[in-house]
């Protein structure tokens, strides 16, 4: 598989400057894939549709697939970066 580049990523976000609409349920744009990268911490990923609970860490980034309904939650002090990509960042 080719080397695949996101084509946009957040700012990096704390505990205190993650924005309420990554805290209550949202989703990706159609063809849009979001891969929730943390780099300090934890945070709770609640996927929707379907309904799961994972905890993500620096070794375990959160893959949201497009039109996928979740939110985030953090457990303390972190902080985090989304990168989207317009094709699956994994094969």
């Amino acid at each position: 598989m080719a080397d695949v580049r996101p084509y946009r990523s957040t700012p990096i976000f704390d505990q205190d400057s993650l924005p309420g609409a990554l805290r209550t349920r949202h989703d990706t744009k159609a063809g849009v894939w979001g891969v929730i990268r943390i780099l300090e911490g934890r945070v709770q990923l609640t996927c929707l549709d379907p309904l799961s609970e994972v905890v993500l860490t620096p070794d375990n980034p959160g893959v949201i697939l497009p039109q996928q309904p979740h939110f985030v939650t953090p457990i303390g002090a972190m902080k985090m970066q989304i990168d989207f990509y317009d094709q699956a960042p994994f094969s």
